[in-house]
């Protein structure tokens, strides 16, 4: 099951033609990201970045643009977990409004401790949280 988080297209999120700027989009997948770690993985960003000193910043993205989303548009936003590496994670985001796709974007994020400023392994309490949310992308059918 994907991990969905609603956000409005507020004001703030556009640019004067009443249309989402794009750098919002990245604002709105890193709330997602934040709400899914302290909502489903049961770890804060607070507690990461303060107690544990670590972080999980974004190596990678790659985004498709399909449709405008415009103020006052709700959008739903899947995360979907589609690779666990021993440092890393691979992260798809559907977002998607009245069954329209707005964007898909693929993301890497890397955990990282404070005083290396390297990648570090997953913590083992939150590699199993995360193990639990692997959801590969299915193989595509054969054709025949």
């Amino acid at each position: 099951m994907p991990f969905v988080y609603r956000q409005k297209v507020l004001f703030q999120h556009c640019d004067p033609a009443g249309i989402v700027f794009y750098p919002r989009y990245m604002e709105m997948m890193n709330a997602t990201v934040e709400e899914w770690f302290e909502s489903r993985l049961k770890h804060s960003f607070a507690k990461m970045h303060g107690a544990m000193q670590a972080g999980v910043p974004t190596a990678e993205l790659r985004v498709t643009f399909s449709a405008p989303s415009r103020l006052g548009d709700m959008l739903a936003i899947s995360l979907y977990l589609r690779r666990l590496g021993r440092t890393s994670a691979g992260l798809e985001f559907v977002a998607e409004c009245n069954g329209q796709v707005r964007l898909t974007m693929h993301s890497t994020l890397v955990f990282i401790s404070f005083a290396e400023g390297r990648p570090q392994p997953w913590p083992p309490r939150l590699r199993t949280r995360l193990e639990a949310e692997v959801e590969p992308l299915a193989a595509p059918e054969p054709q025949p």
